[in-house]
């Protein structure tokens, strides 16, 4: 299933294929319409459920709602590498490392907390917990954890990220740039003209 992948996707592999639960998905479009609804239905839970997005039992239940008609391996993390991400074994301790800079970063002011949660957001779709889904649930995360922050969400819907197109194309551009270190183009791109 490579066809029409977006730009930044990860491909589907013949083993994780095999997790895919609706049988008539044949194409990365296909499964993008399928996986919609599952989607929509998991970010009502968020708005309404008042459990820590910082608790890694959030961050596994997200996925799960996200895409529990998808995938039978949602909410699970991924048990082989991929091009990109950490190495499947060291996942959790990742998170781990994740969640715990998080709580200390907004307890101490390290960072603004708009820019806090978007370096939230970059590391977690940098480890890649999930086989597939890591960018859409790792936006879904942020907003979850701005809500209760009491900070409004991002603009990524505005921007288009799930299609290929040069606004997918910058952002993977500017994770990328993350990755080592440089956040400026992350922040001009969603965080110009916030307070």
């Amino acid at each position: 299933m490579t066809e029409g992948d977006p730009i930044g996707a990860t491909t589907v592999s013949p083993d994780e294929a095999r997790d895919l639960l609706p049988g008539h998905i044949q194409s990365r479009a296909d499964l993008n319409v399928w996986e919609q609804q599952n989607i929509l239905e998991a970010a009502r839970w968020a708005k309404t459920n008042r459990a820590d997005p910082l608790e890694e039992s959030f961050v596994r239940e997200l996925h799960r709602r996200m895409f529990d008609q998808t995938w039978s391996c949602a909410g699970r993390y991924r048990l082989s590498d991929k091009n990109i991400g950490v190495t499947w074994p060291g996942i959790p301790s990742e998170v781990r490392n994740l969640l715990d800079d998080g709580r200390y970063w907004f307890l101490h002011g390290t960072y603004p907390v708009d820019e806090a949660a978007l370096r939230l957001h970059h590391r977690m779709v940098k480890i890649h917990l999930f086989p597939n889904g890591n960018g859409r649930h790792g936006r879904l995360w942020c907003d979850t954890l701005l809500r209760n922050l009491k900070r409004p969400p991002f603009a990524w819907k505005a921007r288009d990220l799930d299609n290929d197109g040069d606004a997918r194309s910058e952002y993977i551009h500017a994770l990328r740039r993350a990755d080592s270190g440089d956040y400026t183009r992350l922040i001009d791109l969603f965080l110009s003209g916030r307070e």
